[in-house]
């Protein structure tokens, strides 16, 4: 399992009826690949999969493989209310040919250590695939400490990775200290991936990708390289938009994006409404502005 590069979490394309876009799902992700990320995440946050119901679960991580077609790992996002309805997506995942799992604290309940370790490593030795753990405290209020994912690390051998997060700039090197090479790290919030990689991330699982492949690419191919100058120009470039992807309406702002860019749409699923009035004029604007402003990657 390959969990370095640039893996985008994938928006869920509606049709204006609201159900599942399958066709513009298959051509955005073989887009993806196209422009160079190494594999896909469905049905997260940024997915909407909290709105989608199981058949939709399973047709959504069917398409996703058979868009691929062998050329990157899908990883499936597995985020329920319940043990019981996670296993059931870990399961769905398998059957679908998926390659790996992102696995979630569940939705709502947050407790302690004992808890949430066991709704995960119930969820991770589910299915023989490898598993990266998804650590978001922001979002779904349990945080995963380093030393906690540790010990989850020594008891499932399945999990290989840890999506982090946290928004703690200290949180990666904490967790590289504490797990060595034992699992590879990754950023999860965009406008950390330069701090992330710094601190020892080899992975970036990106929102703003959706829109703008290739550009988030350049840049973590830079920052990986240690090339600061194009790391600065990238950077500064893209950080109003990878600042989008740390908001509450990040997936009406990153779906903004993609229309924007000429692939994909902004419709979302209620209980999310699309941006409208002076929120979606200032959102445009900012937008259109940084696109207006695209740097030649040929020539940079």
């Amino acid at each position: 399992m390959n969990w370095t590069g640039v893996i985008p979490a994938v928006t869920t394309p509606f049709s204006t009826g609201g159900d599942v876009d399958f066709e513009f799902l298959t051509r955005h992700v073989a887009w993806l690949l196209d422009n160079g990320c190494t594999g896909v995440v469905p049905l997260g946050s940024l997915g909407e999969g909290a709105t989608l119901d199981l058949s939709e679960k399973r047709a959504v991580l069917r398409t996703c493989v058979e868009a691929v077609s062998g050329r990157a790992p899908v990883i499936a996002t597995v985020s329920a209310l319940s043990t019981r309805e996670a296993v059931a997506v870990a399961h769905a995942a398998v059957e679908a040919g998926c390659q790996g799992l992102m696995v979630l604290p569940p939705y709502v309940y947050s407790t302690d250590w004992r808890e949430m370790k066991a709704h995960v490593k119930t969820v991770m030795e589910s299915t023989p695939l490898p598993c990266l753990l998804y650590n978001n405290p922001v979002a779904y209020t349990t945080d995963f400490l380093p030393e906690q994912v540790l010990e989850l690390a020594e008891e499932v051998p399945q999990l290989e990775a840890v999506k982090e997060s946290s928004t703690d700039v200290r949180r990666i090197a904490a967790l590289r200290t504490q797990v060595g090479s034992k699992l590879t790290l990754l950023v999860g919030l965009d406008p950390l991936v330069v701090t992330g990689v710094h601190s020892g991330a080899r992975g970036w699982i990106a929102g703003v990708a959706n829109a703008l492949p290739r550009e988030c690419v350049a840049l973590f191919e830079a920052v990986t390289k240690r090339d600061e100058e194009r790391t600065r120009l990238y950077y500064d470039w893209l950080l109003p938009l990878l600042n989008m992807d740390a908001v509450p309406k990040f997936v009406q702002l990153i779906k903004l994006m993609q229309r924007e860019a000429g692939m994909g749409s902004a419709m979302v699923r209620a209980p999310r409404l699309q941006l409208d009035g002076g929120e979606l004029a200032k959102a445009q604007a900012m937008i259109r502005g940084v696109l207006s402003r695209r740097p030649d990657l040929a020539r940079s």
